[in-house]
C-alpha cells in the first residue's frame, strides 16, 4: 500500500479508468476509486468539501450541506412576548454549565425539538451535547427560541411547593440568598433580572404572584437563536451526496460504475455520541470490500 500526502485536486474518468490529478502534478490511476474526503467541518483534518467538488463532476446530485452538531450563537434572552431583552446578554453567564435540564426548541409556535441533559453557556450563546443535538433538527435559523427548564424533575405544583417551603424555612432571609439553594450563583443576578423583584426582598414579603413568578421563570428561561456557529466548528457536516444514486449494498455509484463512496461527503449524519464515526467506519468496510 503506498501512501501519497498530496492533495487531490481532479478527478477523471477515461473509458474504464480514473485519473487523480494532484497538486504536485502527479497522476494516479486506477479502474475503481473511493471518494472518502469528509463533508466541509473541521477543515484542519483535510476535510475541506473538495469531495462534492468531484461528486458533482461525475454527475452527482448533492443535497443542501451545512453545519450539523453545532454551538448556537444567541445574544439575548427574551420576555413572555418573546421580545428580546436588550440588558440580558446571555454571555453574562459564559462558562456556566448547567446539568439535568430540559430544552425545547420552538418556531413559530411549533415545538422543533426536546431534550435533557448537559448545556453551556459560551461567550457566543449556548454549546453542550443537548444544544448539539438539538442543531441537527435545524435546517435553517429564523427567529427560532430555546427553551430552558432549570427544574424538570418537578412540574409546577411541586415547584411551588417546594418555593413554600424554602420561604418558611428562611422567611427572614434575602430572595438573593435563597436562590443559592435553586440555582447557580452566576446565573442567580441575571434570574432576579428576568423575574424584576428585589434581590434584597426577605422571603416573608414576597407576595404570592411573585413567588409563581419565580416558579414560572425557573421552568421557562427564554432565549433567542441568532444562528449557527461556523461549519469549521461543527462536529459534522448536515447534506452532501444523495444517497439514493448510491447502492447501499456496495457503495457504488449507481450513475459511475467504480465510483464509491463512504463517510460524510454522504447525505447521512445522526447524533452525537460515536453514530457518525459508525458511518464513516461500516460504509468505508463495505466500499473497501467491494472494490
Amino acid at each position: 500500500v503506498d501512501i501519497i500526502s498530496q492533495p487531490a485536486k481532479k478527478l477523471v474518468k477515461t473509458a474504464k479508468v480514473f485519473a487523480v490529478q494532484l497538486q504536485n502534478g502527479q497522476n494516479i490511476r486506477a479502474e475503481k476509486l473511493i471518494i472518502a474526503t469528509g463533508g466541509k467541518s473541521y477543515p484542519a483534518t483535510g476535510s475541506t468539501g473538495d469531495g462534492y467538488k468531484f461528486a458533482k463532476s461525475f454527475g452527482h446530485k448533492l443535497t443542501r450541506f451545512q453545519p450539523s452538531l453545532v454551538p448556537l450563537e444567541a445574544k439575548y434572552f427574551v420576555d413572555t412576548n418573546q421580545k428580546n431583552i436588550p440588558q440580558l446578554n446571555v454571555n453574562q453567564l459564559q462558562g456556566l454549565s448547567l446539568k439535568n435540564v430540559a430544552i425545547e426548541v420552538w418556531h413559530e409556535n411549533t415545538k422543533l425539538y426536546e431534550d435533557f441533559g448537559e448545556m453551556l453557556f459560551t461567550h457566543f450563546g449556548v454549546s453542550g451535547p443537548i444544544i448539539l443535538s438539538a442543531s441537527s433538527h435545524l435546517r435553517q435559523i429564523n427567529s427560532h427560541l430555546l427553551k430552558i427548564d432549570l427544574k424538570p424533575a418537578l412540574d409546577e405544583a411541586k415547584l411551588d411547593k417546594r418555593l413554600v417551603r424554602e420561604f418558611e424555612q428562611n422567611s427572614n432571609k434575602q430572595l438573593q440568598n435563597i436562590l443559592k439553594n435553586l440555582l447557580p450563583k452566576k446565573m442567580i443576578p441575571v434570574f432576579l433580572q428576568l423575574v424584576a423583584i428585589n434581590p434584597e426582598i426577605p422571603a416573608n414579603r414576597i407576595t404570592k404572584a411573585q413567588r409563581k413568578q419565580i416558579g414560572w421563570q425557573l421552568k421557562n428561561l427564554w432565549l433567542k437563536v441568532e444562528k449557527f456557529r461556523p461549519i469549521h466548528e461543527a462536529i459534522i457536516t448536515s447534506g452532501g451526496v444523495e444517497v439514493s444514486q448510491i447502492d447501499p449494498q456496495t457503495m457504488e455509484s449507481k450513475l459511475v460504475p467504480g465510483l464509491y463512496f463512504a463517510g460524510e461527503v454522504l447525505d447521512v449524519d445522526a447524533y452525537t455520541g460515536g453514530f457518525n464515526l459508525q458511518i464513516a467506519w461500516s460504509s468505508g468496510f463495505v466500499a473497501g470490500n467491494s472494490v
